[in-house]
């Protein structure tokens, strides 16, 4: 039989030198500082958003028609002393459009038509006097009444036929088409010469999700963005919701008002709208991309003399960026923003601005 007691020692030996070589390259690992930047936690609000996407409509819109055929003349602006021309702000009654035929208004007469009223009224006054002193009856007054009435019927008749041939703003807005047509051309009926709109306050109408229908309410604050105003947020209210949860879709319908009183928001932009439902005041809020996750645990690193220390943490509201933490954060904690990807608790730690 051989002899394996003179191996044994020089085995053994090797081993515990393995074992102790492995045991100085851990610790020189644990012994590197990693590099990591912080925020001193302080306290701020939040708002918890639920996002939708729409296209505006003006809540005032009209497209105007010449109702009589005549020759074209496009009126003078008198805030600019120009023509009216497309983007013009216009007032309710403003003169836009003139249509002009001789003939037409001929045709309705309208100074005879005046001169009928004066008539008739002047007969029916005659009459009366003498009605009081016996000379004529009270069929007669009745006569007189009915012919003067049917006098100014005739005669406010002419009065909205010759307006017919004036194109006036029909409310406050701004000029959004206006056909070209040569001045003093004549135009056939009913061609379109005018549209106006009042975007000052625009709706848009919006799907939203199922989950959402239990926090979404009437006259919730809305916030609306788009690309080409990266620096304004426009405000805004949910004005009307629908009870009825779509089948296919799975989503209900809304409708939101925006104000628009600047106009920095035109009519048919694609926008971003942020609906708020609810809000944290004096609470600890942190960035979302830092929280990592482990076994259903939400956890965080903050930093005690150059050590890191991981904190699990509890968490509320959020919005697009930053999450509210309800439980695990204090005021003034060193939460870890950069660099905290490598750490594992009690790593050590140096802080870089």
């Amino acid at each position: 039989m051989k002899n394996y007691k003179h191996n044994i020692l020089p085995i053994a030996i090797v081993c515990t030198m393995l074992m102790s070589c492995a045991e100085n390259k851990q610790n020189n690992r644990n012994d590197i500082a990693s590099p990591v930047s912080v925020s001193v936690l302080k306290k701020g609000s939040i708002n918890q958003l639920i996002n939708t996407t729409g296209n505006t409509i003006a809540t005032y819109s009209a497209e105007l028609n010449n109702q009589v055929a005549g020759y074209y003349l496009l009126q003078v602006n008198p805030a600019t002393r120009t023509q009216f021309k497309l983007g013009d702000k216009v007032k309710k009654g403003d003169l836009i459009i003139r249509i002009e035929d001789k003939e037409f208004e001929n045709g309705i007469a309208i100074n005879a038509k005046k001169l009928s009223v004066e008539i008739a009224e002047n007969e029916k006054v005659k009459l009366e006097a003498l009605h009081k002193k016996g000379g004529v009856t009270l069929s007669e007054i009745r006569q007189a009444d009915v012919q003067a009435t049917n006098a100014r019927y005739a005669y406010d008749n002419a009065l909205l036929q010759l307006d017919k041939m004036n194109i006036k703003a029909p409310f406050d807005g701004v000029i959004v088409s206006l056909p070209h047509y040569t001045k003093g051309a004549r135009i056939e009926n009913n061609k379109p010469v005018l549209g106006v709109m009042d975007y000052s306050k625009l709706y848009m109408d919006i799907n939203l999700p199922e989950s959402s229908i239990r926090y979404i309410k009437p006259n919730q604050p809305i916030f609306v963005t788009h690309y080409t105003l990266p620096y304004d947020t426009i405000s805004g209210v949910v004005s009307q919701l629908s009870p009825a949860i779509s089948t296919e879709t799975r989503t209900y319908q809304g409708r939101i008002v925006v104000n628009n009183d600047n106009l920095k928001i035109r009519p048919g932009m694609f926008v971003k709208v942020d609906i708020l439902v609810d809000k944290a005041e004096d609470a600890i809020i942190i960035p979302k991309e830092i929280i990592q996750s482990r076994y259903n645990r939400k956890f965080v690193y903050v930093i005690e003399k150059n050590t890191a220390i991981m904190k699990s943490i509890q968490t509320g509201l959020e919005d697009e960026n930053n999450v509210e933490v309800t439980k695990g954060l204090k005021v003034d904690d060193n939460l870890v923003i950069k660099g905290y990807e490598t750490l594992r608790a009690d790593s050590k730690v140096k802080v870089q601005k």
